[in-house]
């Protein structure tokens, strides 16, 4: 992603590493908790609007992923389904679930860490945002802070493997 952090300006890289940041936190917070450790957090203008982390172990929810569960504290807490000025950072690239809820959502933006190579659905293994499916289109930022978020994941599957 050096082409990324070049085409994007000095405030901007450095507002992207601190939300990412925060949802690294909460995905570390997930997998001490038991769950993969996936954090989300939904921005609008400069400050956080929602802040979740993965959930489907402690909820017994298979819908309990760290993205959805974002979306509908956002949505709670703005009156509206519709969040197009809002920013989603996520510590991995969501799966086809969450993909679906992004664009139903119409978010402006995704911002994600770590691309994932079994069940991304942003780019790695399919691209639904940019699908013919796909009745919205928005801005999809990949690989920030890419390296922590994939060494958390890594770490917490290898300690339980």
């Amino acid at each position: 992603m050096e082409r990324l952090f070049r085409e994007l300006d000095a405030a901007a890289c450095d507002r992207h590493w601190y939300w990412m940041d925060r949802a690294l936190e909460l995905a570390r917070l997930a997998g001490e908790a038991g769950e993969v450790p996936v954090g989300a957090v939904i921005v609008r203008g400069n400050q956080a609007i929602a802040e979740e982390a993965n959930r489907k172990e402690r909820d017994r929810d298979p819908t309990g992923h760290a993205e959805i569960l974002a979306l509908r504290e956002a949505s709670r807490k703005l009156g509206t389904w519709r969040l197009t000025d809002c920013i989603l950072y996520v510590t991995l690239e969501p799966c086809a679930m969450c993909a679906g809820a992004i664009i139903q959502a119409r978010l402006g933006w995704l911002v994600y860490g770590a691309d994932d190579p079994k069940a991304g659905a942003v780019r790695s293994v399919a691209n639904l945002p940019d699908s013919p499916l796909s009745n919205h289109r928005l801005t999809v930022i990949a690989g920030i802070r890419e390296a922590r978020c994939r060494t958390l994941l890594q770490s917490w599957f290898s300690e339980r493997r």
